[in-house]
């Protein structure tokens, strides 16, 4: 399969089918952290990357030859190796994807396209959003997250509260914390104060365990990934 991956037993979302919307690697982000490696094409710029039809295609293959694993999905997970928002037709997908089972319909994003309000439409039909938000000041965004040069990560935040106004399903706001980078609890405590804004469902912490982009990234120690989690509240865990 060129498009789909899994299914997959998922810390947070059970049985997991994935699917990738973008070709490797296409993003609106460099970040120090990502697994997948340096991005190749940083942009903005929405197109059919990976083209529906074909992701269509493919689901139809993968269901001919295994029936009985569509009825064991929990989720159907947008994702993959890239922003899967990039991808002008997402909506569509999201679309099919409702009318094909019983799954639930996960979209796993970095957020920087949130403040577009006519994209917060056409992902309005997804049961979970789980957005990322590292950083709340433009000088840790760029740090962290090296994004494309045309974002600000006041844009983001905006996006990200409008997207809880306006989103019906479940948003399960996800922070990658490195050691040394963005770690400082006086960040901590903005970030808090942000989060309060957007008031997601849940705060899911995370540190890098795998191999990064850069080298020496590091990850933060369990006692201190708790000591966040007490401050950010008890909607916070560590994932």
């Amino acid at each position: 399969m060129q498009y789909l991956y899994g299914p997959i037993k998922s810390r947070r979302l059970g049985v997991s089918l994935g699917i990738n919307l973008t070709l490797p690697k296409t993003c609106s982000f460099d970040c120090l952290y990502c697994q997948i490696g340096k991005t190749g094409n940083l942009t903005l710029s929405r197109s059919e990357y990976v083209k529906i039809s074909q992701i269509i295609e493919e689901l139809k293959e993968w269901i001919d030859n295994g029936k009985n694993d569509l009825s064991c999905l929990d989720y159907i997970t947008l994702s993959g190796s890239g922003e899967p928002m990039l991808n002008s037709g997402i909506g569509e997908l999201i679309a099919y994807l409702k009318g094909l089972s019983n799954a639930k319909i996960a979209l796993i994003t970095n957020a920087s396209l949130l403040y577009e309000a006519s994209l917060r439409k056409e992902i309005s039909k997804a049961d979970l959003i789980v957005p990322s938000l590292d950083a709340v000041t433009q000088e840790l965004f760029v740090k962290i997250d090296r994004p494309h040069k045309g974002l600000r990560i006041e844009d983001i935040i905006e996006g990200l509260i409008s997207l809880r106004r306006e989103f019906k399903g479940k948003i399960w706001l996800e922070v990658m914390l490195v050691k040394g980078v963005n770690d400082d609890i006086r960040h901590i405590r903005k970030l808090k104060e942000v989060i309060e804004r957007i008031n997601p469902d849940k705060i899911q912490l995370n540190s890098p365990v795998r191999t990064a982009s850069e080298a020496g990234i590091l990850s933060v120690s369990r006692p201190k990934l708790k000591k966040i989690a007490n401050i950010l509240g008890e909607k916070a865990e560590i994932v």
